[in-house]
């Protein structure tokens, strides 16, 4: 039997004040998950546990909703301040759903994370939807994909169109190691020449706040932003206070909510030909359409991850594992053995 590899989370019924509280109960809740791989013959079985029914799945990477649904819908308390004061408690806004990809047809959604092949999921997306004049997905150039009236996104319905969609449509996300996705956007955000937008937007702030004695080219152009720059900046509180990290390097937790929202599957960038082939079968789709993959030599893997890691100080891994900590957790990645916690 296949089985998919992915993990499980809460979702509505685990609203989170404190994201490590939330990520305590989660893992708490949650039985050990083996690790599935059909071509090196594992068996695998995942089962999940629910503290208030003790319910154990086994399997639960099928159409049918893996964890069990509460009866709050996921925005129902938007608008009622008494139980957003007697709770104390971060409910969704229609604005923390704009990563959320819908596919009305088959009833799907999707919430994109990037440098965890979002490119091909969007242009897989728009052939389903139709909201294109393609039918390969490959066939449609990297920057159309990333058009957002290209694809419809779940923030753009009404408050019960979504809680209607998030109860009855399949929801998926894709991961990826989290320091391995980091290392992957510094790349390509700062050391390609065509990235000169995000040179400009975050290249000159960092030089700015971090580089002594930053020539006044390195001021203007910021197109060599240093790895260890970056780093300090990810961690500086001041940028913390400018607000929302940008979606390539903000945490899977921020961007897709899996505290809130009941996601079905998650599959894993690592699997990712055959999870993402497993949701297009989920979708009807059968053998009309595969995800598009190809071999990409300058893919970061792990050994040049730990490369870019050990330029950085001990501090520096702490304070960047601390960050990203729940998406370790939450979705069983390893602490890399490269990191320096001392």
């Amino acid at each position: 039997m296949y089985a998919f590899a992915c993990v499980c989370v809460f979702a509505i019924d685990s609203y989170c004040d404190n994201a490590s509280s939330c990520c305590e109960r989660w893992v708490t809740d949650m039985a050990v998950i083996c690790v599935h791989n059909t071509q090196h013959k594992q068996e695998t079985m995942h089962w999940f546990r629910y503290k208030d029914t003790g319910i154990m799945r086994r399997n639960p990477f099928t159409a049918d909703v893996c964890c069990r649904k509460g009866s709050r819908n996921a925005l129902q308390e938007l608008y009622n301040p008494t139980q957003i004061l007697r709770r104390k408690r971060r409910v969704l806004t229609p604005g923390d759903l704009k990563h959320l990809v819908v596919d009305e047809e088959h009833e799907l959604i999707y919430c994109y994370v990037p440098k965890v092949a979002c490119t091909n999921w969007k242009r897989v997306m728009m052939v389903l939807t139709g909201r294109g004049k393609y039918s390969d997905p490959m066939e449609i150039p990297s920057n159309e994909a990333h058009v957002p009236s290209n694809l419809k996104y779940l923030n753009q319905y009404s408050i019960a169109e979504i809680n209607h969609r998030l109860k009855s449509y399949l929801k998926f996300l894709f991961v990826r190691e989290p320091f391995e996705r980091l290392v992957s956007a510094y790349r390509n955000k700062f050391t390609l020449k065509y990235n000169s937008s995000f040179h400009r937007r975050f290249g000159t702030k960092i030089v700015r706040r971090y580089r002594k004695n930053a020539t006044q080219e390195a001021l203007l152009n910021g197109a060599d932003v240093k790895f260890r720059e970056f780093a300090e900046y990810l961690v500086d509180p001041a940028t913390q206070r400018d607000g929302p990290l940008n979606e390539h390097w903000q945490t899977v937790y921020q961007l897709c909510h899996p505290c809130h929202i009941h996601y079905d599957l998650v599959g894993k960038y690592e699997t990712l030909e055959d999870d993402a082939n497993y949701v297009l079968r989920l979708a009807g789709m059968g053998e009309s359409m595969h995800f598009p993959t190809f071999a990409k030599s300058t893919r970061t893997t792990d050994s040049m991850t730990a490369q870019f890691f050990s330029n950085i100080s001990s501090q520096q891994h702490a304070q960047l594992y601390q960050l990203y900590k729940l998406d370790f957790l939450m979705f069983n990645y390893s602490t890399p053995s490269y990191l320096r916690l001392d």
